[in-house]
């Protein structure tokens, strides 16, 4: 072998070295090539109790991606959690491209408090305070370490819910549109190769990095593809759901190359578009007369209000022609928080 011959081995075996030494430490985990590790990424106290994130890095024997899989951003969403679980107990490292960084439970406090929506700690939403402050709340914290720790390292995310602990939901998942065109392919490849048959086009605008509210936003506006799944509903931890979301990820590893085999696809998505949350208009009592899936018409009835004593107080329906992706299937309504989300039928998926 000749001495040019040689030095371009060598490169490329420093190149994919480096390539796979990519993503070798995690807050304080480290993971050797074809290895996986666990442990908890500290969110020290203040006039709380902190935070303790579990989290796991699989390293890959081979180079590639780093995907990163968030679940538990809303602590009463378990699918993505369990799906999680099995994947870290299952998933061999020494056949894996690339790195996976397993984000088990965001929200600890939401976990274990058993809370829908907000965390127990200081009322907030975690999926609305991202990127989050080294100063702030707890659930700023948690998504400042969340943001420098894990999206900020990785080349994909996928931030997996369910339907909250009063959400009766369909399957489905959002594919964010940003405009940029190396953003919106991968996007729109990730959305596919995860397999829901519905896939709601997201055209919100980019927020800017210091104000993106959500996880996928703030992987977005750093130049990080992302969706967010929904499986799951009514806080229920049921085989179907986690398998739904288990599978998805699974399908995207082999698209993106981490996994061999081929990715599956699925030709009979349902494209959605113009989605719209409707918000209760005071407290109250809920019945709702539709359910996840249903398709409605413009100003048909999505459900019923009452008061406490039973007497009506009036009609919640729907903005415009769509399917219900997800409503409201517990009793409590509060005021300003959501009854229904509805999305109008997309005539064909962007291009």
């Amino acid at each position: 072998m000749d001495f040019f011959a040689r030095t371009v081995l060598a490169f490329l075996a420093l190149s994919a070295a480096a390539q796979a030494g990519e993503l070798a430490h995690l807050g304080p985990l480290r993971a050797d090539a074809g290895a996986a590790v666990s442990g908890y990424l500290a969110v020290p106290a203040r006039d709380d109790d902190g935070a303790e994130i579990p989290v796991s890095l699989v390293r890959g024997a081979a180079p590639g991606p780093v995907l990163a899989l968030v679940a538990g951003t809303h602590g009463y969403e378990y699918p993505g959690i369990s799906a999680l679980q099995r994947l870290r107990q299952t998933i061999d490292p020494r056949a894996l491209r690339g790195t996976l960084v397993l984000v088990h439970i965001a929200n600890p406090p939401s976990f274990y408090g058993r809370t829908i929506y907000t965390s127990p700690a200081d009322g907030k939403n975690l999926n609305r305070v991202f990127p989050g402050r080294p100063d702030g709340s707890l659930s700023e914290r948690i998504a400042h370490a969340i943001t420098t720790e894990v999206i900020a390292k990785a080349d994909y995310l996928v931030d997996l819910h369910a339907g909250d602990g009063n959400e009766a939901l369909r399957p489905y998942a959002y594919m964010p549109v940003t405009g940029d065109a190396r953003l919106d392919a991968a996007t729109r490849g990730m959305a596919l190769a995860f397999g829901l048959d519905h896939i709601v086009i997201d055209a919100a605008r980019v927020q800017p990095g210091e104000a993106t509210q959500f996880v996928d936003q703030t992987a977005l506006a750093r130049g990080v593809p992302a969706i967010t799944t929904e499986t799951g509903q009514l806080g229920q931890n049921d085989e179907h759901s986690i398998a739904l979301a288990e599978h998805g990820i699974r399908n995207l590893m082999r698209h993106l190359d981490m996994l061999g085999g081929e990715a599956d696809t699925n030709p009979g998505v349902v494209w959605l578009r113009d989605y719209e949350v409707v918000r209760s208009p005071a407290n109250g009592i809920f019945r709702a007369v539709v359910r996840e899936g249903y398709a409605v018409a413009r100003g048909g009835l999505l459900g019923e209000l009452f008061d406490p004593f039973g007497a009506k107080t009036g009609d919640v329906r729907a903005p415009f022609d769509g399917i219900v992706n997800y409503v409201i299937g517990t009793p409590p309504a509060v005021a300003g928080q959501p009854l229904a989300m509805v999305s109008r039928l997309a005539a064909s998926p962007p291009p």
